[in-house]
């Protein structure tokens, strides 16, 4: 069909009103950076956008030598470069040569001087930073009484703790009267028993959030009482606040999760604690019962009773040793005594008698052994079993013939 064009020839075709375009060739805008992509080759892709509508934009990683500073969502720049049409996509893109945050030199020049002056002041330094508690009861918040930054703040605290009370004073964030409301929030909310307070806003251009580059409010943070944790905008955004203050959060979301303990954490905590306690107490009344039967067994052997009667015990073993001793003694005197008396016996003159024999006495009574004893004539007496015999020496002889 005569006239009819392809889809690459009608945006090479637009392509080429672009480029003619004198406007469009070269042109800044300015706007608020709603995404923004690094990729691997160096590109540079971001969307800016204002109330009425957005641009895609792209940096090529040749360009990108002379951008000074990190590119994030909710800055505001200004964008230098051509308008022209990707023809694969068919859409339309702003080819950046040149980006700039607006009003940046002036402002991070303020703020490099405030931050060098306070930490020469020593304001900075770490042995002025407080520990936050780590079992907070009440948070105080300082800050704007709508937005993201208190919801999130709420919706964290709430997920990990609902026990934990939450007081906000009410602050404007942004513009001139900023500093001092937030000044005056600090002021009103340690008059409340809180144990740790929260100040900051949500995400903005170095313009929203040059309230807390103050040095009022940084004074006013310094002096607090309480700890004070900042959450002042994104995680790359940093401030004067963030850096006097006793600890720093990159979003008040993030504050939350430092100021409010996880209850649920909390309770496995105390219920590992308590097995840990109860096994810990019923152990040691183990040991001491043991201990105790331990002693009481020692101390029933110690008593005076016992003793008593380990002694009877002892002097009955003794007494019978004794008694059996002396009864085994007996026995061997007696046998000894029944065999000295049958020797006895057996030599007695008596047992001599008893057997035939005669005992021979003089007139005086004095034994006659040899016949040296007795003279013929002279009287004698024979002493036998039965009695004695009166006899008169008739003669004597010498010898031992006895027949």
């Amino acid at each position: 069909m005569a006239g009819v064009l392809t889809v690459g020839q009608v945006n090479q075709y637009i392509k080429g009103l672009f480029g003619k375009d004198f406007v469009l060739s070269q042109i800044t805008v300015r706007g608020e950076v709603s995404e923004c992509k690094y990729h691997p080759s160096g590109h540079l892709y971001f969307t800016i956008k204002d109330e009425s509508g957005i641009l895609k934009c792209i940096m090529f990683a040749s360009d990108r030598s002379g951008l000074s500073f990190e590119l994030e969502p909710g800055q505001e720049i200004n964008v230098s470069g051509r308008i022209s049409i990707y023809e694969r996509s068919g859409s339309y893109q702003l080819y950046a040569r040149k980006i700039e945050r607006t009003g940046a030199g002036e402002l991070y020049a303020r703020f490099e001087a405030l931050k060098k002056k306070l930490s020469e002041q020593g304001m900075f330094d770490e042995i002025y930073k407080r520990a936050i508690p780590e079992y907070v009861k009440c948070v105080g918040i300082v800050t704007a009484s709508s937005g993201a930054a208190i919801r999130d703040i709420c919706n964290v605290a709430e997920r990990r703790n609902p026990h934990v009370k939450l007081i906000l004073a009410p602050v404007i964030v942004q513009g001139e009267e900023a500093p001092e409301s937030i000044i005056a929030g600090l002021k009103r909310i340690v008059g409340y028993p809180v144990d740790v307070v929260i100040v900051g806003r949500g995400g903005g251009s170095i313009e929203d959030l040059w309230a807390f580059n103050d040095e009022r409010v940084a004074q006013a943070i310094f002096d607090c009482p309480v700890p004070v944790i900042s959450a002042v905008g994104h995680e790359s955004d940093t401030t004067i606040a963030d850096y006097v203050a006793d600890l720093r959060a990159p979003t008040p979301s993030a504050a939350a999760e430092l100021a409010v303990f996880d209850y649920a954490v909390f309770a496995n905590k105390m219920d590992t604690y308590r097995s840990r306690l109860t096994h810990a107490a019923l152990q040691t009344v183990r040991e001491k019962k043991d201990t105790l039967r331990t002693r009481s067994l020692r101390l029933a052997y110690l008593h005076p009773n016992t003793r008593i009667r380990e002694i009877k015990k002892d002097l009955r073993q003794k007494a019978d040793r004794l008694s059996a001793d002396m009864k085994q003694v007996l026995e061997g005197a007696s046998h000894k005594l029944a065999l000295s008396a049958q020797r006895i016996s057996s030599l007695s003159p008596q047992d001599k008698i008893n057997q035939g024999y005669a005992f021979l006495a003089g007139k005086n009574g004095e034994p006659i052994t040899d016949i040296s004893k007795v003279h013929i004539g002279e009287t004698m007496r024979a002493y036998v079993s039965d009695g004695w015999i009166e006899a008169q020496v008739t003669d004597v002889e010498k010898g031992k013939n006895y027949d």
